[in-house]
């Protein structure tokens, strides 16, 4: 067994280990550590515990110390600069022509490297731009391509929901989301209705696609016909239309009459009509 400690550098990044060492730290710390693309400025968010080492995906580097202040301080001039980085960067951008959007810049903690983020269509030549860069800055300079729901979590923002994006809350790693999961949701393939502000499907689609799954495995079997909204069915209280459907638990809302609705389970009714929706 391994000591490590988990430490987060972004504020919904990947929880990364490290070998604690002698040094006393706890969820809520800081500290500075090295990483592959220098030294970084991180918060631990897991204590101090211990793991099998087939569980480590390579060897641990150490921490280098605890945070201090004047470590606080320097990060906080760090993202004056990578604003005013910023700036310079998309006046280039425009000085060369380059059919991108730059979406982010981040300093490492030593100034080691600086690490701009952009978008676009295609692959860029930016070559010459890195050239400017890398006169005016005078360090590392590493221009990276990312895709529309990496700009979302950079960027941040309101979903459909009305709550702040789960990507830049609280979301570590994007998992595969398929547009099987809102079919078994019975949910609306609109994708205006469907899709985040970063125009892929809701990640949230995944969040209950695991019970759907599960109830789809169970011995209890779906009747042939599955009932839809709108379609008119006959149920043990009489005929009705069915206004919404439970995948979950398998369960049908049919109105009978106006302000008189019944629950019922999918192998209580029969399907008598339909009508257009």
């Amino acid at each position: 067994m391994t000591k490590v400690v988990g430490i987060r550098f972004k504020k919904a990044g990947k929880i990364y280990y490290f070998d604690p060492g002698d040094f006393a730290v706890k969820k809520g710390d800081h500290a500075i550590v090295e990483t592959a693309r220098g030294i970084e400025y991180g918060e631990v968010v897991l204590d101090v515990k211990e793991v099998a080492e087939e569980e480590l995906a390579a060897p641990l580097k150490p921490l280098i110390r605890k945070a201090t202040e004047a470590d606080a301080k320097k990060v906080e001039e760090n993202k004056v600069k990578e604003r005013e980085a910023f700036k310079i960067c998309e006046e280039k951008i425009a000085y060369r022509k380059l059919d991108m959007h730059l979406v982010n810049v981040e300093y490492t903690f030593d100034i080691g490297k600086i690490i701009f983020y952009f978008t676009a269509d295609g692959r860029i030549d930016f070559r010459e731009l890195v050239k400017d860069l890398a006169a005016i800055f005078r360090t590392r300079i590493e221009l990276r391509q990312i895709g529309v729901r990496d700009e979302a979590k950079m960027l941040g923002g309101i979903g459909c929901c009305g709550r702040p994006l789960c990507c830049a809350t609280f979301l570590g790693d994007f998992e595969p989301v398929s547009i099987r999961m809102a079919k078994d949701q019975n949910l609306s393939l609109n994708p205006t209705k469907i899709s985040g502000i970063c125009g892929r499907l809701l990640c949230c689609l995944k969040y209950e696609n695991d019970m759907y799954a599960g109830k789809k495995k169970c011995k209890r079997k779906e009747p042939t016909t599955v009932p839809k909204p709108g379609m008119m069915v006959m149920t043990p209280s009489g005929e009705g239309r069915v206004m919404h459907i439970s995948r979950s638990d398998q369960t049908v809302s049919v109105e009978l009459s106006p302000g008189n609705r019944i629950t019922v389970g999918w192998d209580e009714i029969v399907e008598s009509s339909k009508v257009e929706e």
